[in-house]
């Protein structure tokens, strides 16, 4: 490998691991599907975030994401379909703990449980603006200037990935341990009050930001 590359790759995982270890909305999601639907399903999600942030790295580098950033109707847009997301998956957890429903575990439908857990994965980050923006951002500084920015963006974006599923399989494993008092009814419903009202609520940051 071409030591600019691998110079660029490693500076770049050291930005990119202080961002993926702060709490966000993918570690919320993911967690939330470790403590009540298994780790099949938080790891159906976990893929389906990497997933997300591929396209990401590949819209980035090809310069598509640049639309996000040089035309505030675009970013305004995709913000505003993100922000409904969030809301409709928020206030549907909540809705569920009001009344009293138990999520679906994996163990009663496990293909379809698998597939909703990678695209819920999938469309969290795809929505959320602040991922292409963030790569655009960053991506620049990371680039040299004699290889195809498309395979530097994949592969930049691709060890964000790789350090993603690294944080993620520690939370899916340590929460597998406390799934059983998780498993009780009452704190199944208080866990997804408390990650819908979370996920609400950056519905609703999303929707008012300028």
């Amino acid at each position: 490998m071409d030591g600019s590359v691998l110079h660029a790759l490693v500076s770049f995982a050291l930005v990119a691991g202080l961002v993926t270890v702060i709490p966000g909305l993918d570690t919320a999601v993911v967690l939330r599907s470790a403590l009540v639907l298994g780790r099949g399903q938080a790891f159906g999600a976990a893929f389906g975030v990497t997933f997300g942030a591929l396209v990401w790295g590949a819209a980035a580098a090809t310069g598509v994401s640049v639309l996000l950033t040089a035309s505030h109707a675009a970013y305004t847009g995709l913000r505003v379909v993100g922000a409904l997301y969030l809301l409709w998956m928020g206030m549907g957890m909540v809705r569920a703990a009001w009344r009293g429903e138990l999520s679906q575990g994996s163990e009663q439908v496990p293909d379809t449980g698998l597939v909703r857990a990678f695209l819920r994965g999938a469309g969290t980050n795809l929505l959320n603006p602040k991922v292409g923006a963030f790569y655009i951002a960053v991506f620049p500084q990371f680039m040299p200037v004699h290889v195809s920015h498309l395979a530097m963006g994949l592969g930049l974006a691709g060890v964000h990935d790789l350090e993603a599923m690294v944080w993620f399989s520690v939370l899916i494993l340590g929460a597998h341990r406390a799934r059983a008092w998780f498993a009780k009814r009452r704190v199944k419903r208080a866990l997804d009050a408390v990650t819908g009202t979370v996920l609400v609520g950056f519905g609703v940051e999303l929707a008012l930001r300028g």
